[in-house]
């Protein structure tokens, strides 16, 4: 078995591409490159990528049907495309497997992308944050948010009327518009946590 770990050009991710029964092949891997760093246009959080591509043992048999399996790394799980080429004859010619192999691997990514984002906006799930700057006078703030955003808030989404309490540091969660304001991320809702909460 040859096996290659490389980096396309256009990812940043790693890619490893293996050939099993077969030799290795440089336009075989172009064309998985190329496919590959695709991807990215439909998930920006792949963490991995590894294809596997296998011709039949038997390699005097007439028209051999190649294999080829994807393994995409994405936050919390792995997503796994393996064509098996049972009697579907045009996967006698490699590109055409690992074509149909990388079209199946961008349908599961969509999928997971919606499930992904329907699911953090159906339980309006609550960032972590801490206060980094303070109006207090025009009544409003920006919190650092645990996902990278700066996150601006007016004192009316302070939950139980806590603005008042607030200082920069102070530790709280929050929930983000699905609009952004003027000022750019807006929070919905903001709570205090007290200093007995740890924050992950």
């Amino acid at each position: 078995m040859a096996t290659t770990t490389i980096k396309a050009s256009v990812m940043d991710i790693p890619l490893q591409i293996s050939f099993r029964n077969m030799d290795r092949s440089e336009t075989v891997e172009a064309k998985v490159r190329e496919r590959a760093a695709r991807l990215e246009s439909y998930f920006n959080h792949i963490s991995s990528c590894r294809v596997v591509i296998e011709a039949p043992e038997r390699r005097r048999r007439k028209g051999k049907l190649y294999h080829v399996r994807v393994e995409i790394g994405v936050p919390g799980t792995e997503l796994v495309v393996s064509r098996h080429p049972r009697n579907k004859h045009a996967h006698e010619d490699v590109y055409v497997a690992v074509r149909d192999a990388f079209d199946a691997a961008r349908r599961q990514l969509e999928d997971y992308g919606r499930k992904l984002s329907g699911h953090v906006k159906a339980h309006e799930v609550p960032l972590h944050g801490k206060v980094v700057r303070l109006f207090p006078y025009e009544g409003y703030g920006f919190v650092a948010a645990s996902d990278g955003r700066e996150v601006y808030f007016h004192k009316n989404s302070v939950l139980r009327q806590a603005f008042d309490s607030l200082k920069v540091g102070s530790e709280v969660r929050l929930v983000v518009a699905e609009r952004e304001g003027a000022e750019g991320p807006q929070a919905s809702t903001v709570d205090p946590i007290g200093k007995h909460h740890i924050v992950g």
